[in-house]
């Protein structure tokens, strides 16, 4: 991994020009005494906040450092009752209207609303818990196991306070990490994961702002188009009942999995020299402590990086037909975003160093033209219907051949067969809670819902052979 996750990486070099105050020289013993002074301080609230981490990582000091480095920056947005918390509404009901006629999936989302920076980390963190908590727990569990039982049973109750410090540690990177996040990204689904409340559709209108400059294009038309593609992903999240749940899964696989070569640390004992600081660095730089990626790792990275391409490509195509011809610059728009997502931004980079895994959609563009073949060739009724299970979505190989795939559906006699896609929705929404009338509905590998075997279906579905 070339982004090993809580501080197993170089330090970020932007924290180091935030600590300087003095224009590259030494400075006064005034300006000594005043960063010193900081330093204490931020070390008081650090500890201040020790024993309220029940868990691996401390997210209220998180959560607090974020807001600190944001600072007045990040408060800046729209009032209610502000002529651009209205564009905001305006723009998210006009894609809502256009998306109607492009894919066959409803409106998902039931609230539309701008944040500030400091809204996304607060309506986020909690997503954020789930997806790094197994990170950290492997990290620190790999540390305590390394310890001989003679040093634990010494450490008595001081292993608390290390497992203490530790989610301060992680708690900290987390904070800035997520700070410099929340400056950047433009809508609630932007890292290609549903980060915010359900049913929620969020855009940040400040950093929009800053993404226009240079784009040449009016800002409303920018507004629209990205409310469109988040407003693209919230109807896939919303009514794609087992998506949400695959894709935060699959990262926690990824994550649990995470190990970390104890015996490594037998042979940074033996080579550091404590009066040379700079081949200590070297040494934590080699990659010596850096976590390994383990078989089960990369495939459940494969599955993700399908998965996220899918995603994506489906708002590609879904957002480029409902607006491509109402929107002068839809074109332009659409390249750029599609470069920014693909080339790893500050987003995917941000989440590399908290969890370890690049969140990299590298096969959109693949991905964009199977969805678009297969709506071409068989309508957006079969295409959108592909989502109704997870059986049913296009395979790693089928990006690598999707006119084989397109070819496939046709060959099945499914697209006759009278599919009702919102039917099929409902069907897996209920096999998702349980229900075990509807299991073979939905796809599942349970027993038959009837004595003599038949799954009872009213039609084929499209894939079925």
């Amino acid at each position: 991994m070339s982004n090993p996750p809580f501080g197993f990486g170089l330090p970020d070099p932007d924290k180091g020009r935030d600590n300087d105050s003095s224009g590259g020289q030494s400075g006064s013993g005034a300006d000594a005494f005043q960063q010193l002074g900081q330093m204490l301080s931020q070390l008081g609230q650090m500890l201040s906040q020790a024993g309220s981490s029940s868990g691996p990582v401390n997210y209220d000091l998180a959560k607090q450092i974020a807001l600190q480095r944001l600072g007045s920056e990040g408060q800046m947005g729209f009032s209610a009752g502000d002529s651009g918390e209205t564009a905001v509404r305006d723009s998210a009901h006009l894609a809502e209207l256009w998306l109607d006629e492009a894919t066959i999936l409803p409106a998902g989302a039931t609230t539309t609303t701008s944040w500030t920076a400091r809204d996304w980390i607060e309506k986020t963190l909690p997503t954020w818990q789930r997806l790094c908590d197994p990170v950290a727990k492997q990290v620190s569990g790999a540390w305590m196991q390394a310890l001989p039982e003679e040093a634990k049973q010494a450490a008595g109750p001081l292993l608390s306070m290390v497992s203490q410090m530790g989610g301060m540690a992680f708690g900290s990177q987390l904070g800035n990490a997520l700070a410099g996040l929340a400056s950047e990204v433009l809508t609630s689904t932007d890292v290609g994961l549903p980060l915010g409340p359900e049913a929620t559709s969020a855009l940040l209108p400040k950093n929009i702002d800053k993404f226009t400059e240079g784009l040449e294009r009016p800002k409303s038309e920018v507004l629209v188009f990205i409310a469109a593609r988040e407003a693209a992903h919230q109807r896939l999240f919303a009514h794609v009942p087992w998506l949400r749940q695959r894709l935060l899964a699959t990262v926690e696989e990824f994550a649990s999995g995470i190990t970390v070569d104890t015996s490594a640390l037998e042979q940074l004992a033996g080579r550091v020299d404590p009066t040379n600081p700079a081949g200590i660095e070297e040494m934590m730089s080699s990659g010596l402590l850096e976590p390994q990626t383990t078989p089960e790792q990369q495939a459940a990275l494969g599955r993700l990086e399908t998965l996220l391409a899918l995603v994506e490509g489906w708002v590609d195509v879904v957002v480029a037909d409902a607006v491509g011809d109402r929107l002068p610059g839809a074109n332009a728009l659409r390249e750029t975003l599609r470069r920014r997502r693909a080339s790893g931004g500050p987003a995917e980079q941000t989440f590399a160093t908290l969890v370890g895994l690049e969140l990299r959609p590298r096969r959109m563009r693949a991905a964009s033209a199977l969805w678009k073949l297969v709506g071409d060739r068989h309508g957006m009724q079969v295409r959108d219907s592909l989502w109704t299970h997870p059986d049913l979505m296009p395979t790693a190989d089928d990006l690598d051949d999707p006119m084989e795939f397109a070819e496939r559906l046709g060959d099945t006699g499914a697209l006759s067969g009278g599919v009702d896609p919102i039917e099929e929705l409902e069907r897996a929404a209920r096999a998702e809670r349980g229900d075990s009338s509807d299991r073979r509905d939905a796809g599942d590998d349970g027993a038959p819902d009837s004595e003599d075997g038949e799954s009872g279906d009213n039609g084929p579905r499209p894939g079925d052979a």
